[in-house]
């Protein structure tokens, strides 16, 4: 049995709400900046919390949970597991058993290096063997033909190469707290504004504008 998301082109994928989509995936993160703030009041409700360390460690044993019950639920509406999120939820279960069996909150700091930077490895590497990965992600949201998935596969590859690199900067230079409001409410304005800025691209290959053009000259 194929526990992975299909192919786009292959007609029994069932396609996710795009809204749901964005939230299961953000929701994990969300989960672990709130428990980091307020570990230190959950380890005074909860005193069994005290055992798995300090509020960052405490974040991390409830992202890993939190990631769990996400995957989960995509299981359970789709029947598959999206590819990129299944390997970010591998990394989280390795860096965060790391982490917490080691107490070294160093995991917990390059675990977003080591996801985007195999994202980004994933991705251009993909176009080395003339494949263009991004399609499994973006293709519910819209179509575009070949070149137009090869260049904003090669846009999104070295986009997830810089975010590997600018979490290894702030993590390594700056504190703890900045590196947690990074991580959620810095990543996150800073891919949507990447995300908007390849709109002119999507609209000069997309295939249902160009359905529409033709349309029209006929």
């Amino acid at each position: 049995m194929n526990i992975l998301e299909r192919d786009p082109s292959d007609p029994r994928r069932k396609p996710m709400n795009p809204g749901l989509k964005f939230l299961l995936e953000l929701g994990p993160g969300l989960v672990f900046f709130f428990t980091t703030i307020r570990g230190e009041w959950l380890a005074e409700k909860f005193p069994i919390l005290t055992h798995l360390g300090e509020p960052i460690l405490i974040a991390t044993a409830f992202f890993m949970v939190a990631t769990a019950l996400s995957l989960s639920a995509s299981w359970l509406l789709t029947r598959s597991l999206p590819l990129m999120p299944l390997v970010s939820a591998i990394v989280v279960f390795v860096f965060g058993a790391l982490a917490l069996y080691l107490q070294d909150k160093t995991f917990a700091f390059m675990k977003p290096t080591i996801i985007n930077s195999l994202f980004g490895v994933t991705l251009l590497g993909g176009l080395l063997f003339g494949r263009s990965l991004l399609g499994y992600v973006f293709d519910s949201a819209f179509q575009l033909d070949a070149e137009g998935w090869r260049k904003l596969t090669f846009r999104w590859g070295l986009f997830f190469l810089f975010l590997a690199v600018l979490n290894e900067v702030v993590w390594r230079n700056f504190s703890e707290a900045t590196w947690l409001y990074f991580k959620v409410w810095g990543t996150i304005p800073i891919t949507l504004l990447f995300t908007f800025s390849q709109m002119p691209l999507i609209m000069r290959h997309s295939l249902e504008e160009k359905a529409k053009e033709e349309k029209a000259g006929n």
